[in-house]
């Protein structure tokens, strides 16, 4: 690496000719990271099995924060890649070695789809799916601070009038993988299932980084600085650079835990919405693809009209742009908040509405990502650009670590969850439980069981006889609905609602399910055996809930007894584009798996304890969008007192060209 320049030339007036090839290398391993990204709750909401090829999935509030802790720790890693990148490889060589740790990541996703026998000989598919995780999160995220900053490296005195451009180009880059992998991942995902919606993006990974590796003659290649990196970096001018950029961020990060959950929530409520657009009925997954299309368009829209039309009545300094970013926002969550309001009436709303709200998230990511990643360039004295980068990016990890903290703070526990545990302690490797062992787990956490030729009657008891609750346990773990003393009671609320339904129209067509203040009339009077009410909740224009408070009279809690229903009307033509819905022959309690070619209107009931979540429906939303209001209007105090000071690579080479110089040097460039 040694002959390689390690300062970019500062007479230089054009574009840098490594440039390329970091482009072409961003907008593939974004294809990657995103690829996956994209699919992720769906697949563990819909398609994640165990070893013994039973289904195995994660409740919505499970799944949010997971992905939440995922992304949180692939912009975890930065930091730590920067120190590597910055005080002892140099940017290229971490970029190059992490890469490999980053493809290992895709591998060890694809195996979760390996043969029942095969993941019984290595692991289940859940620690397949937490090494790959891991191992991504560590590739893309050390990764990540060295490219932004490895690109901004390629620049000098000369031509860093060009930054804002390539910077534009590199985000650019970015949506553009991102925009292909989003359309074509969710489909890979649905007909050929997860080896080859993970593995694909684990191609691509490969290809940026061979892409990458022919682009290394073209590089400056700034040489880390050892010891002297750490402390230049944590002492002095460096560390007052970060004490200052600290106030900025943090205000930042709450815009990433609301714009991260496109991937998460958003996915979740489309869904339950009507998705057919433009002709196509779109996987729910598959509308994110409309962020990376917009922002295609938003760039030069912003950079060329936008900003410069604002500057004339508004002069728009980097964090003012932010702190305008920060309101859009608010109103995008608001938004989807209103979506999902309309949802828990029972409406259908078309997808056109999501797509609104993602032209107006988009607008605020323009405003708040874009700025943010130039912002943290120039701000940045030349010996730390690695590091403050990947503060930058912290950013990301610090809000959806608040996202994750909320999604596990509202889930409501289970009774049942002494039995779920005792079924994970005593299964054996090929998914069979060992009776002994699972009979032992059950005296361990005092619970009463009656053996049976295939299966187990488990009794979590009670403080009083009609508090207990039973179900049926398999030879594989399978478990059975449960049996309260309440059965009776949502037996007899469902019959009602139900009742309701098949008066309110004339055919299945018109027919609706009850609001949820209309359905909470209708069940009054309705009690349980502890003498609390029966609820209601309209989930969806298919789905209802009632629900007794359990034992303890109070609600959201683990003694709450929720009973799940669904309302299957007669089918429509069948679907007959693309190949077989890989579920239908791999994931035996898939949704897709529900009955088909049915003719007339069923009702699946299904009941559970506890499992619950304290901010449901559009609750969880509104939540979200008073927490990044309040954060929008603080901001505004640090935009007003904010100073920022510009470094550039070179800075403490050469001095700062003349106004003279300059104007020669763009006098070059228009010749050009």
């Amino acid at each position: 690496m040694s002959t390689y320049p390690s300062l970019p030339p500062q007479d230089l007036v054009t574009m840098p000719r490594g440039v390329p090839y970091i482009v072409g290398n961003e907008a593939a391993e974004r294809f990657s990271f995103y690829g996956m990204k994209t699919i992720l709750v769906v697949f563990m909401t819909q398609y994640l099995m165990n070893a013994a090829g039973q289904c195995s999935f994660f409740s919505e509030a499970q799944a949010r924060e997971n992905l939440a802790w995922f992304t949180a720790s692939a912009y975890f890693f930065p930091v730590i890649g920067a120190i590597i990148a910055d005080a002892f490889l140099g940017k290229y060589l971490t970029i190059m070695i992490l890469s490999w740790v980053y493809c290992l990541g895709h591998l060890a996703l694809a195996l979760m789809d390996l043969p029942p026998a095969a993941l019984q000989a290595t692991f289940e598919p859940q620690t397949w799916l937490l090494i790959g995780l891991l191992l991504i999160a560590i590739g893309s995220g050390g990764i990540k601070p060295c490219v932004s900053a490895h690109v901004g490296d390629q620049f000098g005195r000369g031509n860093k009038h060009l930054l804002s451009k390539v910077f534009g180009w590199f985000y650019f880059s970015i949506n553009f993988g991102s925009f292909f992998s989003t359309l074509l991942t969710p489909w890979l995902l649905k007909w050929h299932g997860p080896a080859w919606a993970f593995g694909v993006p684990g191609v691509l990974m490969l290809l940026a980084t061979v892409v990458f590796w022919m682009g290394r003659h073209s590089f400056v290649h700034v040489r880390p600085r050892g010891l002297a990196f750490i402390r230049e970096t944590f002492t002095g001018p460096g560390l007052r650079t970060i004490l200052k950029l600290v106030p900025v961020y943090l205000f930042i990060s709450v815009f990433w835990s609301l714009y991260d959950q496109t991937g998460g929530a958003w996915v979740l409520q489309a869904a339950k919405m009507d998705r057919t657009f433009l002709g196509i009925e779109w996987l729910e997954s598959q509308v994110q693809a409309i962020n990376p299309l917009l922002i295609l368009a938003f760039i030069p829209l912003f950079s060329y009209l936008i900003y410069p039309a604002i500057s004339r009545v508004f002069p728009l300094t980097p964090v003012r742009r932010i702190s305008l970013g920060l309101f859009i926002t608010v109103a995008a969550f608001g938004l989807s908040g209103l979506i999902e309001s309309w949802i828990d009436q029972g409406l259908t709303p078309n997808i056109k509405w999501q797509l609104l709200a993602y032209v107006v998230i988009t607008a605020a990511e323009v405003m708040v990502s874009i700025t943010g990643l130039e912002f943290s360039y120039t701000q940045a004295p030349p010996q730390m650009k690695s590091f403050v980068m990947s503060l930058f990016l912290l950013t990301v990890s610090v809000g959806n670590v608040f996202t994750a903290i909320v999604n596990n703070a509202i889930q409501v526990p289970s009774r049942m969850d002494p039995v779920v545990a005792a079924i994970s302690e005593a299964r054996r490797p090929d998914g069979v439980l060992d009776g002994s062992g699972f009979e032992s787990a059950l005296r361990g956490r005092s619970l009463a069981f009656e053996a049976q030729d295939q299966s187990w009657k488990v009794v979590v008891p009670g403080e009083r006889a009609e508090d207990a609750l039973a179900l049926e346990v398999g030879r594989r773990g399978e478990m059975g609905e449960v049996s309260t003393s309440a059965d009776a009671a949502l037996a007899d609320a469902r019959g009602r609602v139900e009742d309701d339904w098949r008066a309110s129209g004339g055919s299945d067509a018109v027919r609706v399910l009850p609001t949820t203040p209309k359905g909470e009339a209708i069940l009054e009077g309705i009690a349980d055996p502890w003498g609390g009410p029966i609820r209601y909740r309209l989930v969806s224009g298919d789905a209802y809930l009632v629900a007794s408070d359990g034992p303890d009279r109070t609600r959201l809690t683990a003694d709450d007894l929720r009973s799940m229903v669904s309302l299957s009307l007669p089918a429509g033509e069948p679907q007959t584009k693309g190949p077989p819905d890989w579920r239908a022959t791999h994931v035996p309690c898939a949704a897709d798996a529900a009955p088909v070619g049915i003719t007339v209107a069923t009702f699946a009931a299904s009941t559970a304890v506890g499992g619950g979540e304290m901010l449901e429906g559009a609750d969880y939303y509104w939540f979200f969008t008073a927490v990044m209001a309040v954060a929008a209007i603080l901001f505004v105090f640090v935009a007003m007192v904010y100073r920022p000071r510009d470094f550039i690579q070179g800075d403490d080479h050469q001095p700062e060209p003349s106004l003279a110089d300059r104007e020669a040097m763009i006098g070059r460039l228009d010749d050009r």
